[in-house]
């Protein structure tokens, strides 16, 4: 169907869309490609990160902004007639940890339009799919919900095993031709999956040259959440629910954010027979489970005494930056399941702050800077502030005091503030302090 301004605005359909899809599981969408229309488009760019950094064509969303109007009709008609082919995405690298860099691809201000505007009509669709297990980058749904499930089902459930699994490469190596077809399960319109395939294929710049992408999905942009979900749904939520399920002697469970997830199992035998199984599954479609990352432990309430037992240190794993583990409660005599801040998270926490504090000392007046550090606290304690992990928050914050009393110090050597006028500096313009945002029990 082509493209066309619609009587009814794209979003007033796409609760219609919803509710169809909802009732209807196996209906194809014929017609979807219309949806983008010009005010769309234009409720999509006002969507978008008013400060986020350029792409390769260097226009900001204030300069595609001037002439907003002229400049959507334009990609309307583009669309329309099979023009429109996304730029590739200029490829930036962010720390991962401190050995590794994340790559990023930062597409233009257009293509980030039209991505928008492509994920919110999939997820329009795919939403009523996806299956409770999954909480990566959903309506209504976050990473402090995927921890309240785990700790609901280890703490509730008779989960005595848990797998740790992690994809190699998976934003980097998901197969195009496989994504494709699982898209073509709900949706039959040439036009709009022709726009998808060649975001899959628009590539990337990296030091002035074109590379090529034949797999993977453009990550940095707002479409790869959407298919990456997509896809794992297909791979690994589906095939959960309706293949191993049914097959296991006892319970087990499945939690997945993003790319991201964790098997409790009741059951080793169960344990041994699912992670063959996902090993099986994930090399059919192109992907491997990291071979170190990837592991069975023991964590039944019993582990810290099994562990005190066997003369090892009690298992523990980590899921979304945080540690979880056993430990006695205050009364004693029995063991609660618990998390804290993972030690990589933390020392990289710390070191941003510490780069960042020796970065601004000097850049301007102290009181303008405290303001910024200030938010940068309170966004760590939104982050980390779990049930449980109040130490960790803790610690951060006199990591903090002190790295601001260094960093304060080292602006001259005329102006020296000692240990004691600083806290006098701290009760006029105190740093907030450590709080438990989220409440698991």
């Amino acid at each position: 169907m082509p493209y066309s301004e619609m009587d009814n605005s794209t979003l007033a359909l796409l609760p219609l869309i919803s509710e169809r899809a909802r009732k209807e599981p196996k209906l194809q969408f014929t017609s979807l490609a219309h949806l983008l229309n010009k005010e769309f488009l234009r409720e999509c760019y006002l969507e978008l990160g008013r400060d986020r950094a350029s792409g390769i064509d260097g226009v900001s969303w204030q300069a595609y902004g001037e002439n907003l109007d002229e400049n959507l009709v334009n990609l309307v008609k583009r669309m329309e007639a099979k023009r429109y082919k996304p730029q590739p995405a200029k490829r930036v690298y962010i720390p991962k940890n401190e050995h590794e860099k994340r790559p990023l691809g930062l597409p233009s201000l257009e293509d980030k339009i039209v991505q928008k505007g492509i994920s919110r009509i999939l997820e329009a669709v795919y939403e009523q799919d996806f299956l409770d297990c999954s909480y990566g980058f959903r309506p209504n749904r976050s990473c402090h919900d995927a921890l309240r499930a785990v700790d609901q089902t280890i703490m509730k459930r008779p989960v005595r095993y848990v797998i740790e699994a992690d994809i190699n490469g998976f934003f980097d190596n998901v197969s195009h031709e496989w994504l494709l077809k699982m898209l073509e399960v709900r949706i039959k319109d040439p036009s709009f999956l022709l726009l998808i395939r060649r975001f899959l294929k628009a590539g990337y710049i990296e030091e002035g040259k074109l590379v090529k992408t034949e797999q993977g999905t453009p990550q940095g942009g707002n479409l790869s959440p959407m298919l990456a979900n997509i896809f794992l749904h297909y791979v690994l939520d589906l095939w959960f629910e309706k293949r191993i399920k049914p097959q296991m002697a006892g319970e087990v469970y499945l939690i997945r954010y993003a790319d991201d997830f964790l098997i409790m199992v009741q059951k080793q035998s169960d344990a041994c027979m699912t992670k063959q199984a996902l090993r099986d599954r994930f090399k059919k479609f192109s992907l491997t489970l990291h071979s170190e990352k990837t592991r069975t432990i023991s964590f039944s309430r019993k582990e810290p005494e099994n562990a005190k037992r066997q003369g090892r240190k009690p298992n523990t794993f980590e899921f979304l930056g945080f540690t979880h583990y056993w430990h006695c409660s205050l009364e004693g005599g029995w063991y609660m399941f618990s998390r804290r801040t993972s030690a990589k998270r933390f020392c990289r926490a710390c070191r941003a702050m510490n780069d960042w504090l020796r970065s601004v000392r000097n850049w301007c007046k102290t009181k303008l800077w405290w303001q910024i550090l200030t938010s940068k606290m309170r966004g760590h304690y939104q982050y980390y502030g779990v049930s449980g992990n109040s130490k960790m928050l803790k610690v951060f914050y006199y990591q903090v005091m002190r790295m601001v009393h260094k960093w304060l110090n080292r602006r001259s050597q005329r102006n020296r503030w000692n240990w004691e006028r600083y806290l006098n500096y701290l009760r006029n313009y105190p740093l907030p302090l450590p709080h438990i945002v989220h409440k698991f029990y």
